[in-house]
């Protein structure tokens, strides 16, 4: 049986766990137990995801094994997973890189789907507040540009293509560890695609 590598990152408050070779799939909660389970309970939810990225998810997939963890921080606790794991940092081959970006892909192509099908006003959250639809979006696709330049690419306006390439032809030299980069996107883009699934009324 493969397990599911996971980094754990445990802050103050909050730890979030996130599945090493899944992007997009991590989730967070009071303590390590709790993210995950949370990461467990959301495996079903991220199968989709890999089959629109024609990627073949394992029915075992919640069978984990945390390879490294990490001491969180304020953005830890505010809900990011926020620290690149040393794995990262490696070299990566042009194969992993490819499947990390087709993963990224589904991410996205999950989010245009259920912004496709959810309404403008969404049910507000337990205290009444949350973005609408699209005003989520454009939050999504605007962090884009700031985590492009992450990776070396300045972009004036959201450009999926381009940081596409940049994160498949990295320049020499990144602020973050380029499958670090794809990871954060991708959990960004999931994370709200999830969000707004959830608040459809």
């Amino acid at each position: 049986m493969t397990k599911t590598r996971v980094y754990v990152e445990v802050g103050g408050k909050r730890t979030f766990a996130s599945a090493a070779d899944w992007p997009g799939w991590a989730r967070g909660g009071k303590d390590e137990k709790g993210a995950l389970e949370a990461l467990a309970a959301y495996a079903p939810r991220y199968a989709k995801v890999a089959k629109l990225a024609r990627v073949d998810f394992p029915k075992d997939a919640t069978t984990f094994e945390v390879v490294e963890r990490q001491k969180g921080d304020t953005s830890t606790d505010f809900g990011v997973p926020h620290k690149p794991a040393k794995h990262e940092s490696e070299k990566h081959s042009a194969a992993e890189m490819k499947r990390l970006v087709a993963l990224l892909e589904g991410c996205w192509r999950y989010l245009d789907q259920v912004r496709a099908r959810a309404p403008e006003e969404l049910r507000k959250g337990p205290r009444g507040g949350g973005r609408d639809r699209e005003k989520m979006y454009r939050h999504v696709v605007d962090a884009e540009v700031e985590y492009g330049k992450a990776v070396g690419l300045r972009l004036k306006a959201p450009d999926r293509s381009a940081l596409k390439r940049a994160f498949l032809e990295p320049a020499a030299e990144t602020r973050w560890p380029v499958p670090y980069a794809i990871r954060r996107t991708a959990w960004h883009a999931l994370d709200h695609a999830w969000e707004m699934e959830d608040r459809i009324p």
